[in-house]
């Protein structure tokens, strides 16, 4: 989950929640500049952090019992394996993308070396069975990824303001994007998608409480937290 703090309490937005948020950027992305095999690009992008269910899975609580960000996670093999299991069951596409996204994530972590060493050796067979070639996995997930760090950038609100520009990623052909703030609405440049200007929306959930004695205190609290659906335009100019 994605956690900041504001003066009412922890606002948080699940892992399943900044997906769709990637999902909803990536829909509307240039038709002519679509990955081959769009509708699987699309569904990986929204998928792509299905790995954590805040519902049910664990932890969900630090060392000092306040909400885990999503920074502070650790690779986690069963939850891993699941996720990509559950992508292998509807293409070797999306399994591709998803085995591309959990070596970025993780890459740095020893606990998931041995790991992303298999994901390694199987990425080859997957690329021959879904008859592709690497750079066209690459392009796809290039764009999964611009998603992903578009998403994340306006779930932790760290996007700066008085129009100063934060880079958000670059896109499937190398191109570096921007992004700024300009009044109730965010610009991306140069722009990548097909309409002048879209909406998008995502869930918050705010909790008052600073800490928590455990991780079922917690998700009780998720469970019954007020739901505030936040609404962002994006366009191509000022």
């Amino acid at each position: 989950m994605i956690v900041s703090y504001n003066e009412k309490g922890w606002e948080v937005v699940t892992q399943r929640g900044h997906g769709l948020l990637a999902g909803q950027i990536c829909a509307r992305w240039k038709v002519s500049d679509q990955p081959l095999r769009w509708v699987e690009t699309l569904i990986a992008t929204t998928e792509h952090d299905d790995l954590i269910n805040e519902f049910e899975s664990s932890p969900l609580l630090d060392d000092n019992g306040a909400p885990l960000n999503f920074k502070d996670s650790i690779f986690n093999e069963q939850a891993t394996e699941a996720l990509l299991n559950m992508a292998l069951t509807r293409s070797r596409f999306i399994a591709l993308l998803i085995a591309r996204h959990i070596s970025f994530t993780h890459g740095h972590e020893p606990k998931a070396k041995t790991f992303l060493k298999r994901l390694e050796k199987e990425e080859k067979k997957w690329i021959s069975e879904a008859q592709l070639t690497t750079k066209e996995i690459e392009q796809a997930y290039r764009l999964l990824q611009f998603c992903d760090a578009f998403s994340l950038l306006i779930c932790q609100k760290i996007v700066p303001p008085e129009q100063r520009k934060i880079e958000i990623s670059k896109g499937p052909d190398g191109t570096s994007y921007t992004l700024c703030q300009y009044g109730e609405q965010l610009v991306v440049e140069p722009w990548p998608f097909e309409l002048n200007e879209f909406v998008v929306v995502y869930e918050t959930r705010t909790i008052k409480n600073l800490k928590f004695s455990n991780a079922q205190s917690f998700r009780k609290a998720l469970l019954e937290s007020a739901i505030t659906l936040q609404e962002i335009k994006i366009s191509s100019s000022f």
